[in-house]
């Protein structure tokens, strides 16, 4: 019992190993911090000399710089949360609402869906210059995106089975 006992609390354990990975994402996320001010800076710099589509493009690419960004929080708040250690937040005014009820399918229902965005923002950008990209290119970058939206459509449909089959456990 007692070697079952330390490998059990050593496998508890083992969730700590991922807190590292969590860091290294917010070492990511100041990347796109700085990519997000280098890019503001050249539409800055040369709004003068842009059309308006040029401008609606790198507006686009900024707007994509804060979707992964948002990615990133959740992927970094969520996932520690849920997987390593509780946070303790119920001090803070700015608590993120999410994050009161946060679990591994709320979480994974988010992430698709934070997914979808990101690939509507990359669609966009194609149609927008459709004049310069190949059909196939843009065929299959429709595909990837119904790819996205099918999958975040199923984890949600889980999710909601998932939890309904919860709340009957619970009740009965």
């Amino acid at each position: 019992m007692k070697i079952e006992s330390k490998l059990e609390g050593l496998v508890f354990w083992s969730r700590w190993l991922q807190a590292p990975l969590y860091v290294g994402l917010i070492a990511a996320q100041g990347v796109y911090v700085y990519h997000f001010l280098l890019e503001l800076w050249h539409l800055i710099r040369h709004a003068n000399a842009l059309d308006s589509t040029a401008i609606m493009l790198a507006v686009l690419g900024l707007i994509d710089v804060v979707m992964i960004a948002n990615l990133l929080i959740m992927v970094i708040i969520g996932g520690y949360e849920t997987f390593v250690s509780r946070l303790d937040l119920d001090a803070h005014d700015d608590k993120p609402e999410w994050l009161n009820h946060v679990n591994a399918g709320v979480l994974k229902v988010k992430l698709a869906t934070a997914l979808v965005g990101i690939s509507s923002i990359h669609l966009l950008k194609t149609f927008i210059e459709a004049e310069k990209r190949p059909e196939s290119v843009m065929f299959w970058q429709v595909m990837i995106h119904l790819a996205f939206v099918l999958s975040a459509l199923l984890l949600a449909w889980t999710d909601k089975i998932m939890s309904g089959a919860h709340k009957a456990e619970s009740k009965g």
